[in-house]
């Protein structure tokens, strides 16, 4: 069975437990790759998107062209996911309690830069898709 083709990249902090555990929220997202964010690839992505390398979430769809962020790629992940709308609603409102959260329960002392919106896909960053999505891992786990 050969590898899917992603459409979907998820940036997401790799060395946080809870973020790391998150990603395999993805699994039945056949197109979904994930990336962590200290990835050579996920920084050269992000600068080229966003002209600095800012530390957040994000999600990639080369297809529609968009970066989400932050809050707004917290929810839109649950979106695909096939999360209910409540649960959608409970992240939306309640991302920066959890990324909090998290961060503490984590020891991080990395602060979360303020990126929360949906950003068309840059030029420059879509030019490297293609070498991000290379880096990206599996996270649908076929079916025995």
């Amino acid at each position: 069975m050969s590898e899917p083709q992603f459409t979907g990249i998820l940036l997401y902090d790799g060395d946080c437990p809870f973020c790391s555990a998150a990603s395999t929220a993805m699994r039945q997202l056949e197109t979904v790759g994930v990336v962590p964010w200290d990835e050579p690839a996920a920084r050269e992505f992000l600068e080229a998107q966003f002209g600095e390398v800012p530390f957040a979430l994000f999600f990639v769809d080369i297809e529609a062209e968009t970066v989400w962020a932050g809050r707004a790629a917290a929810t839109e992940l649950c979106e695909r996911a096939g999360m209910p709308v409540l649960v959608r609603d409970i992240v939306d409102e309640n991302y920066e309690r959890f990324a909090d959260a998290v961060q503490f329960v984590s020891g991080t002392d990395r602060e979360i830069d303020p990126y929360h919106d949906a950003y068309p896909l840059a030029d420059e960053a879509a030019a490297l898709f293609d070498e991000l999505a290379a880096a990206g891992s599996r996270t649908h786990v076929p079916s025995t």
